[in-house]
């Protein structure tokens, strides 16, 4: 596999992102998208094409894990928001 450009790093930095948002569940949601932007902002740096094809690669894999985590979650989500989507602004 040839290594990814910048521009399919970002799309699928703004897929996990918008998976993560689908997420019913504040706490999950949350970590989601903490886990996608810490592991983007630990692999920023990576300059070897075969690690960067390996990491790319491995957050594709991740974001079809959330996609269908996200659907099973919405399934079995209670319908009670937590106290932190309760809160107002």
């Amino acid at each position: 596999m040839s290594t990814p450009s910048r521009a399919e790093i970002l799309t699928l930095f703004r897929a996990l992102l918008r998976t993560a948002k689908k997420f019913s569940d504040y706490n999950i949601r949350e970590y989601a998208k903490r886990r996608t932007i810490d592991g983007f902002h630990e692999n920023r740096n990576l300059s070897d094409p075969s690690l960067v094809s390996s990491a790319f690669t491995d957050a594709k894999s991740q974001l079809e894990v959330a996609k269908r985590q996200a659907i099973v979650y919405s399934l079995y989500a209670p319908k009670v928001k937590s106290i932190m989507e309760t809160q107002s602004c």
